[in-house]
């Protein structure tokens, strides 16, 4: 028996429209990083981009349970001396551009190299609830009901 391994030619990818709103950041990221990836098909090949197209709306209103809001921290250097710069979640949500929160925790859970960003170049991440991509008849993947813990009160 051979171990079946998919041609770049033989793969088929979908188009996805996920609701953010009320869904929690963690487990809103680890489905869309695995439809990404395409483990969630039977001829899933670690090697080739065999994941799906993935558009998430409402970034801006994803939850965070804990005190993540306020300690969870990003941080980055300016490559000047003493040039350390932090920024909570919760100032990235109510900022110019909520939607980094959701693309940073997604790019994390993918794979580091060209793969990984060659799959990150599949995922369109939108603050507000209209996206620019209805001419490619995106399918309503529901996260939110897919567990009762990825929506709490």
């Amino acid at each position: 028996m051979k171990t079946y391994s998919a041609k770049p030619s033989e793969v088929e990818k979908k188009w996805f429209v996920v609701d953010a709103e009320g869904v929690i950041l963690g487990r809103l990221a680890s489905q869309i990083a695995l439809r990404l990836r395409g483990k969630h098909k039977p001829t899933f090949t670690p090697h080739i981009d065999c994941g799906d197209n993935i558009i998430v709306i409402n970034a801006d209103k994803v939850r965070l349970t804990g005190k993540k809001r306020e300690d969870s921290i990003f941080y980055w250097h300016t490559n000047h001396p003493g040039g350390i710069k932090q920024r909570s979640k919760g100032q990235i949500l109510d900022g110019k551009h909520p939607e980094r929160v959701v693309e940073k925790a997604v790019e994390r859970m993918l794979p580091k190299g060209p793969m990984g960003r060659q799959q990150l170049k599949n995922l369109r991440v939108y603050a507000g609830a209209e996206h620019e991509h209805e001419a490619q008849k995106p399918e309503v993947l529901d996260i939110a009901s897919m567990n009762p813990k990825n929506k709490r009160a």
